[in-house]
C-alpha cells in the first residue's frame, strides 16, 4: 500500500496547476498563497515518502501490452533528482511571486509552472523506460507555454525551436524504447542494465547504435552539441523559466535520462570500450569546450549563461559516459552543484534586469554598488561555478577528473585537461562581469542612480541558495559518500 504514496508529489501539483484558471485568482495575495502551499505541501510530500515512508517495490499503474507499462520506483538515483527538484522548486516559486509582476498573465504561467513541479516529479520518480518516455514528453508540452509566455515574437520563435528540437529527439529516444523491448528481459530500470542475453555480432552493433541514437535523442534536452541551439534562444523567456529549463527541472532532465538508459537499461558492461562510448564521450568534450568558449564571447549576461549551462551540463555526460562507479558519482555530483549554483547566477541576472533593465555585462558597471546582495551572491556563485574550493564546485569537478584519472585511458585523460581548460574559461567569463559590477575601470564615470536592490521575494532565495552552496562545499564529503553509494545501485539511506 504505501507504494501508492509515490504518485502524489506527481498527480497533486498538476491537478492543482490545472485549477488555477477555474479559481480566476484577482488578487496577488490570493494567488500566492494558493501556489506557495501547493509547493511547500508537495515538497513535503517528496520528503516524507522518500525519507519516511520509503517505498521498494514498482507500483505498475497501467500496463498496455507485455512489457509496456507505466510504473514507478524509488531508486537511489530517482530519489536524488526528487530531493533536487524538490528542494529547488518552492525557492524558485518565491523569486518568481515577484519577478512575474512586470511579466502579466501571472495565472497562466503559474499554470503550468506548477503542473511542471509535478511532472519533473513522474520522470525522477519513473520506474522504466516507457515512464520517464512520457513524462520527457509531456515535460516538453508543459513548459512550451512557459518559454513562449507573453508571446512576443521572439518568444514565439524560441518556443517554436524548442518544441521542433525536443519532439525531433523524442524520435530518436524512442529507438533505444524499441530495442531494449526487443532485446531486453524487461524495460524497467534495473542497475546493470537488463541486456542479459548473447547476441550476434549484427545485433550487438546494432543495440550500440541504438543506444548512441537515444542518447543524443535525449540529450537535446541536456544541450549537447550539435543539438544546443534551442537553450540560448530560450534565455529571452521570463527569468524563473530561463532558471526552470537551465538549472531545475528540463536540462536535468536530459541527463538523468542519459544516466538511466547508460546504467540502468543498456547497461555499462555491455558498452565499455566500444565506439558508442567514445561517441558519446567525444561529443560531451566537444560541447564543454564548445559552451565554455561560447560563453566568454556571449556579452547578453542571461544568453551567457545559457552558453554555461550547455558547457556543464555535458561535464555530467561526460561523467556518465567514463561508464564506471566513480564516473556516474562525479556525474551526480556536477548536477546537484551545478543546478544549485546555476539558478542562482540566473537569479542574480534577473534580479539586476527586473530593477534596471540593464541585460548585457558591459551594462553592469558599478552595479555592485547599487544592488550588493544580488552581486555579492552572483560572486559566491562564480566561485563556486568555477571550482574555487571549498566551494561545491570544486568537489563535483574533483571528482570528475578522478574519475577520468583512473581509467588510464587516452581519451578519458584528455577529458581531465578539457575539464581544466573549461574551468579557466569559466572563470573568465564570469569573473569579468563580477570585476565590472563591483570594480569598474577608473577614469570613467560612475553609473547615476540610488541603491535599486529587489524586494524579499527575490533576495531571500538568493541568500538561501548561497547557504545551500557553503553547506554543500562544508559537507562535501557526507555528500560524495552518498551519491558514491548511489552510484553503485544502492539508496541514499
Amino acid at each position: 500500500m504505501r507504494d501508492y504514496w509515490m504518485v502524489l508529489p506527481i498527480i497533486f501539483p498538476i491537478l492543482a496547476g490545472a485549477c488555477i484558471p477555474l479559481f480566476h485568482f484577482e488578487k496577488a495575495a490570493a494567488r500566492r498563497l494558493y501556489v506557495g502551499g501547493v509547493t511547500l505541501l508537495n515538497t513535503a510530500l517528496v520528503f516524507v515518502i522518500l525519507f519516511v515512508i520509503r517505498p521498494q517495490g514498482y507500483l505498475m499503474l497501467l500496463n498496455m501490452a507485455g512489457k509496456l507499462s507505466i510504473s514507478f520506483h524509488t531508486d537511489g538515483a530517482g530519489c536524488v533528482f526528487g530531493t533536487l527538484v524538490a528542494v529547488l522548486w518552492p525557492i524558485a516559486t518565491c523569486y518568481a511571486f515577484e519577478y512575474m509582476k512586470h511579466e502579466g498573465k501571472e495565472n497562466a504561467f503559474f499554470t503550468f509552472y506548477t503542473m511542471t513541479y509535478g511532472i519533473t516529479m513522474g520522470i525522477a520518480f519513473a520506474g522504466n523506460l516507457m515512464t520517464l518516455y512520457l513524462f520527457y514528453e509531456l515535460l516538453t508540452f508543459v513548459t512550451l507555454p512557459l518559454v513562449m509566455h507573453g508571446m512576443r515574437r521572439k518568444g514565439v520563435f524560441a518556443g517554436r525551436r524548442y518544441v521542433v528540437y525536443s519532439v525531433g529527439g523524442a524520435a530518436f529516444a524512442f529507438i533505444g524504447i524499441a530495442f531494449i523491448l526487443t532485446f531486453g528481459d524487461s524495460i524497467d530500470f534495473v542497475y546493470g542494465g537488463v541486456l542479459n542475453q548473447t547476441y550476434t555480432d549484427v545485433q550487438v552493433k546494432l543495440l550500440r547504435a541504438a543506444y548512441v541514437l537515444t542518447t543524443f535523442g535525449f540529450g537535446v534536452k541536456a544541450a549537447i552539441f550539435p543539438l544546443h541551439r534551442w537553450l540560448p534562444t530560450a534565455s529571452v523567456a521570463p527569468t524563473p523559466v530561463t532558471a526552470l529549463l537551465h538549472a531545475a527541472a528540463v536540462v536535468n532532465a536530459g541527463a538523468f535520462a542519459i544516466m538511466r538508459i547508460t546504467y540502468f537499461s543498456f547497461g555499462t558492461d555491455f558498452l565499455r570500450g566500444s565506439l558508442a562510448q567514445y561517441i558519446i564521450m567525444a561529443a560531451s568534450l566537444v560541447t564543454i569546450l564548445y559552451g565554455s568558449a561560447m560563453a566568454l564571447k556571449e556579452q547578453h549576461l542571461k544568453r551567457r549563461l545559457a552558453y554555461s549551462t550547455i558547457s556543464n551540463l555535458s561535464y555530467i555526460i561526460f561523467g556518465a559516459s567514463l561508464m564506471t562507479p566513480a564516473g556516474l558519482t562525479g556525474a551526480l555530483t556536477h548536477m546537484v552543484v551545478h543546478s544549485v549554483v546555476k539558478i542562482t547566477l540566473f537569479f542574480c541576472a534577473g534580479a539586476v534586469l527586473y530593477k534596471t533593465g540593464q541585460e548585457y555585462v558591459q551594462d553592469l558597471r558599478g552595479m555592485g554598488r547599487r544592488m550588493p546582495v544580488t552581486f555579492s551572491c552572483f560572486t559566491i556563485a562564480s566561485a563556486a561555478l568555477t571550482g574555487v574550493p571549498p566551494f561545491p564546485g570544486f568537489l563535483s569537478k574533483w571528482n570528475l577528473a578522478e574519475a577520468a584519472l583512473e581509467a588510464e585511458k587516452p581519451m578519458e585523460t584528455a577529458g581531465s585537461v578539457v575539464l581544466l581548460i573549461s574551468s579557466v574559461l569559466t572563470a573568465v567569463y564570469l569573473f569579468s562581469a563580477v570585476f565590472k559590477a563591483c570594480f569598474p575601470a577608473k577614469g570613467l564615470p560612475e553609473p547615476v542612480g540610488e541603491r535599486c536592490e529587489a524586494n524579499a521575494y527575490m533576495t531571500v532565495p538568493l541568500i538561501l541558495l548561497c547557504i545551500l552552496m557553503v553547506l554543500l562545499g562544508v559537507f562535501a564529503r557526507p555528500l560524495t559518500n552518498v551519491l558514491t553509494t548511489v552510484a553503485k545501485g544502492g539508496g541514499i539511506l
